[in-house]
């Protein structure tokens, strides 16, 4: 076990705060640890039957677009259910409504540096209606994948995102495609 003696934050702003630990190991040896300390999230998997519903959007930190499930968090609501937050995240980002929206688990995003998780949605029964896009998403795509689509996409590198992924692995996993 790794034991902290002493924390200080190096930076923060109204999305994370990154923090420098210093710590000791289980064989005595002194260190530091970079923490980012973000809010958990909501992945939704939306899926009308036949489709997966994704979002193509510009991710400034890699400068390039990504293809991904909706997800996300609002700050000026930090006190949102996941459910909640599931829902007005599909709706903001793709327009749809769900009639059926299951959590079906939690998973982290980065352990090794991040504190941050995300709860993962499985939704069905959608029905389209008008997005809603916050002034940070104003470029969002709709795409519409069937999952052996999606599955290629993951294998010749067209969809990287690790939570979308590992969602839709989970997904599978529980038998529900």
């Amino acid at each position: 076990m790794i034991k902290q003696l002493s924390s200080k934050t190096i930076y923060q702003n109204p999305w994370m705060k990154v923090r420098e630990d210093q710590v000791l190991f289980a064989n005595g040896h002194q260190g530091i640890y970079g923490v980012v300390e973000k809010d958990d999230f909501a992945l939704i998997v939306p899926f009308d039957g036949t489709h997966l519903h994704l979002v193509r959007q510009y991710r400034y930190p890699i400068r390039e677009y990504s293809l991904e499930f909706p997800q996300g968090k609002h700050e000026d609501n930090t006190r949102a259910s996941p459910t909640q937050l599931a829902t007005a995240e599909l709706e903001e980002e793709l327009g749809l409504k769900a009639d059926s929206m299951h959590e079906i688990g939690f998973l982290r995003e980065a352990a090794g540096y991040c504190n941050q998780g995300f709860h993962l949605f499985f939704a069905t029964e959608l029905n389209q209606g008008v997005t809603k896009p916050d002034a940070t998403e104003a470029e969002l795509e709709h795409i519409k994948m069937t999952p052996t689509e999606f599955e290629q996409a993951v294998c010749d590198g067209s969809i990287v995102d690790a939570p979308s992924v590992s969602a839709y692995g989970l997904v599978m996993m529980k038998g529900l495609l």
